[in-house]
């Protein structure tokens, strides 16, 4: 960890007592700060421990007067909105307002190197980090992922790498962010209701490289107009992605092979993770790995093995010939339509959950692949709806995960693909779409 003083003697107030306030408060206070934690919850199993350490804890609200004490800095929760109470006061009166990501970055001896995108985050993140782990450079993964950043920072190594994936919650309360490489996925419309309009969401994912310098590396979508738009505000050096065809330039795709540089690379066949998008995800963590000196082998070798990330189009098992995918992650239509180009067909669909009031709309090019859906959770009646003017010959309603799996696996056949992509949120039946999968994972064993 960099021996740092900005924070000696500073007071910082902490906001959510989640893992990422936790993991704030305890780096901070061994920064040398004067520590308060906050948190609207009457108690947390955390507030003990930190109390002992010296911090600070106030739990139950959010006292009006609480700004009043005179705080340098505040590092809030990603999830807490800019228009909270708190939140609002604090950049009103000019108090820095960050993310732990700042602080991983302020500290951090090792290089850092960040993955953001409306999707594909999570599974770029995880191929990059085995490339380089395989690759021999010593990874570590952090951000939004699973492991706060700043904890993540603290403890790594010169020589190490940190591979974090960040939200646009987690990019916006940055300011000197710097990675060394960044990689921006795609851009699609999300979390407006956080940001208030698409160029804010837009500005916010640019914090991946607004502070980034030549020397630094932007990999990014060239396929999509938006994101190009935005790197070409970025001072990197540039890496484009695309899957247009053979380029002359950065990484590219076409049926046959993936290219670097315009140079055959590796036949698509070589490639163990199915779909255009998660296509896109490999080129991107592949440039990132060569740009970090990763050998190609080790590239190679991630790539004929790599099945998926948990809840990701993840392959669960074969069982009389039909193959079971786990995509409970799928909570929108843009996620789902991405599982079902995926496979050529014919699949049996499991969809369902949270009904939002959301057209099914945007899968109706695909649906053609879906020989039988089998539809659950609040809009399932919808989706009975939506799936009859497609003209999908069978139609099941199925109470909950484990009942959909077993009518899923009586009228499947074989050579089909049986799809959990539920093109909705978890929350009217489950408390996460990792509950979700992990029943539906659950299920698919019994068989």
């Amino acid at each position: 960890m960099k021996p740092i003083h900005q924070f000696e003697g500073s007071r910082v107030l902490v906001l959510g007592l989640a893992k990422s306030g936790s993991a704030a408060a305890r780096l901070l206070y061994r920064l040398g700060a004067d520590v308060t934690v906050n948190d609207a919850r009457d108690e947390d199993p955390e507030a003990a421990s930190l109390r002992e350490m010296g911090v600070e804890v106030i739990l139950g609200g959010h006292p009006e007067n609480l700004l009043d004490r005179g705080y340098d800095c505040v590092v809030k929760n990603p999830g807490i909105r800019y228009d909270h109470p708190v939140v609002s006061q604090a950049v009103n009166a000019g108090i820095p307002v960050w993310t732990e990501v700042e602080l991983a970055y302020l500290i951090s001896e090792a290089p850092l190197l960040g993955i953001t995108g409306s999707n594909g985050k999570t599974t770029t993140t995880t191929l990059l980090y085995h490339m380089l782990n395989i690759g021999g450079k010593n990874p570590l993964i952090a951000g939004n992922i699973g492991t706060p950043s700043c904890l993540v920072a603290a403890e790594a190594e010169p020589d190490q790498a940190v591979v974090i994936e960040l939200s646009s919650f987690q990019l916006m309360g940055t300011e000197r962010f710097r990675p060394k490489i960044a990689i921006w996925t795609n851009l699609y419309e999300a979390h407006i209701d956080y940001h208030g309009t698409f160029g804010e969401y837009g500005e916010a994912k640019f914090n991946i490289t607004r502070n980034q310098l030549p020397e630094d590396v932007l990999i990014y979508n060239a396929d999509q107009q938006a994101v190009a738009e935005y790197a070409a505000r970025s001072r990197a050096r540039k890496i484009p992605f695309t899957l247009s065809g053979r380029a002359d330039d950065g990484i590219s795709a076409d049926r046959e092979a993936v290219y670097w540089y315009g140079e055959k690379m590796l036949d698509r066949s070589a490639i163990l993770l199915p779909g255009r998008h998660n296509l896109e995800n490999i080129l991107s963590a592949t440039a990132a790995a060569l740009t970090y000196g990763c050998p190609l082998d080790a590239v190679k070798d991630v790539l004929s093995s790599f099945s998926g990330v948990r809840h990701r189009t993840q392959f669960i098992r074969e069982w009389k010939k039909r193959r079971f995918y786990n995509d409970s992650k799928a909570t929108n239509t843009l996620a789902t339509k991405s599982a079902l180009e995926a496979f050529g067909g014919p699949v049996v669909l499991l969809a369902g959950g949270l009904d939002r009031g959301h057209s099914f709309e945007e899968l109706r090019p695909f649906m053609d692949r879906v020989r039988e859906i089998v539809v659950f959770g609040e809009t399932a009646a919808r989706l009975r709806e939506f799936a009859e003017s497609c003209g999908v010959e069978g139609i099941h309603d199925a109470s909950d995960i484990e009942q959909a799996t077993e009518i899923a696996a009586r009228c499947s056949e074989e050579g089909d693909t049986i799809l959990l992509s539920p093109a909705c949120a978890s929350w009217d039946q489950y408390e996460s779409f990792e509950v979700r999968g992990d029943r539906f994972i659950e299920a698919v064993r019994k068989l």
